[in-house]
């Protein structure tokens, strides 16, 4: 069914961009906007500033800015709003970033700035790279923050400046991603230079990677793509709920080919506790290990398919019931699939006659997804009805095709960023809002 939506266009300064980045932008009370300033050139490191747009008015406000920031960062990017509180955490590079040493994926750490004091950096996760490190401080690089519903946790995906440095002097693969967690349970606090962060919140890796897995084995190399399951966890067999993480993780097949798979990862509610792999603060030549009580698990099984491999990142419906994540048809056509925090229930959703382009976000009903697909938004409704039933169009197709899709709390509106361009300059990233659309 087409049933295109008004677009509303929130941001017209066409000098710069106005980066949604696929993350939860909206206010607690879906009034409000955040997004980050990277450049195409630079990214991140060139995102001097923090905004936030208001829906009604279109007003823009600063909430953090970084004033001598230079094209090796610091930078500040991939903002998100709590769901519960008038405040935000984003990417934030280490301040000592020099031309020698600029931003990377291992010298950066979540930043959370709450409203009522704007500019104020609260530092989020420790940083502890000197040996002996830290319970509860991590090593390098924590990215696409995320708030779980409550506001208490924090996850993230990881690099690690240690396994770096000892990957370049070995010439061996360690630089691996792989995801934590942090919590609002108490200061970690870390002593040293620039380079080492005290942290407000206590941080540990939750999901184990490997440099070499074994072929055919649920041992991965890479984990990312990841999103809380749920806005409470999800419901056990015994009935209690259950804090978890949902990515992708990379298997190697028995051919010795790399495929992404669905995972999910069981976080306990005490991450202080270390874990039977290792110490919590690692050690000079591997990671720092998950909590007691962490449990990754595999979920899809593609890698003996015609077309192995899932994409996208991995979402959870508002009651954790059914994660949703990208795969191949029978016939190649990339579509959405949805699969239980079990691994039961593996279903098809689409039945696109092209390729889905990704942008998956649940509806916070529960009962749609909302994807780009064909240069337009699509709307697909779960239930037995044949797709075409449920399948709605939202905007008409453009060349500029939207990105970034993130709804409101209340599910009223969907906002998106699309690249707009003026005559006499490249095109740059602005923020429209659809209204109503369900």
């Amino acid at each position: 069914m087409i049933r295109y939506s008004k677009e509303k266009q929130l941001t017209f300064d066409l000098s710069y961009n106005h980066d949604l980045d696929n993350n939860d932008n909206f206010s607690p009370d879906g009034k409000w906007l955040v997004y980050d300033t990277r450049t195409d050139e630079g990214g991140i490191p060139e995102s001097a500033r923090i905004e936030k747009v208001h829906i009604e008015t279109r007003e823009i406000k600063t909430v953090f800015e970084i004033p001598d920031n230079a094209k090796w960062g610091p930078g500040a990017g991939a903002v998100s709003y709590s769901p519960v509180a008038n405040e935000v955490v984003f990417i934030h590079g280490l301040v000592d970033c020099s031309p020698e040493n600029p931003y990377q994926q291992w010298r950066r750490t979540g930043v959370i700035v709450r409203e009522d004091a704007p500019g104020k950096a609260i530092l989020m996760d420790a940083r502890d790279v000197t040996f002996p490190f830290t319970p509860g401080a991590l090593r390098g690089g924590t990215h696409r923050h995320e708030w779980s519903g409550d506001g208490q946790w924090i996850g993230f995906t990881y690099n690690d400046a240690v396994l770096k440095a000892l990957e370049d002097s070995s010439g061996k693969k360690r630089n691996l991603r792989t995801i934590g967690v942090s919590k609002n349970i108490g200061a970690v606090k870390v002593s040293g230079g620039a380079d080492q962060v005290s942290g407000e919140w206590f941080s540990a890796l939750v999901v184990r990677v490997v440099p070499q897995p074994a072929p055919g084995s649920d041992e991965i190399n890479h984990a990312a793509n990841d999103s809380w399951v749920g806005q409470n966890g999800y419901q056990t067999v015994n009935g209690s709920r259950q804090m978890a993480r949902a990515f992708l993780g990379t298997v190697v097949d028995t051919s010795g080919n790399e495929v992404p798979e669905v995972f999910i990862v069981d976080i306990p509610e005490d991450i202080t506790r270390p874990g039977r792999l290792g110490p919590l603060e690692g050690t000079i030549d591997d990671f720092p290990m998950p909590p007691a009580g962490a449990a990754q698990r595999r979920l899809t099984f593609t890698a003996n398919t015609s077309y192995p491999g899932c994409s996208g990142i991995v979402r959870s419906s508002p009651d954790g019931s059914m994660l949703a994540f990208l795969a191949k048809d029978t016939a190649g056509i990339t579509q959405i699939f949805i699969v239980s925090p079990f691994g039961t229930g593996l279903q098809q959703i689409t039945e696109h006659d092209s390729d889905i382009k990704g942008n998956l976000r649940w509806h916070p009903g529960g009962g749609h997804i909302a994807y780009i697909w064909n240069g337009s938004i699509a709307l697909t409704g779960l239930g037995v009805a044949p797709f075409a039933e449920r399948l709605q169009l939202l905007a008409q197709p453009l060349e500029t095709v939207p990105g970034n899709l993130v709804w409101s709390t209340d599910g009223d509106v969907l906002a998106y960023n699309r690249r707009v361009a003026a005559t006499d300059s490249p095109a740059t990233q602005q923020i429209f809002i659809l209204e109503k659309c369900l």
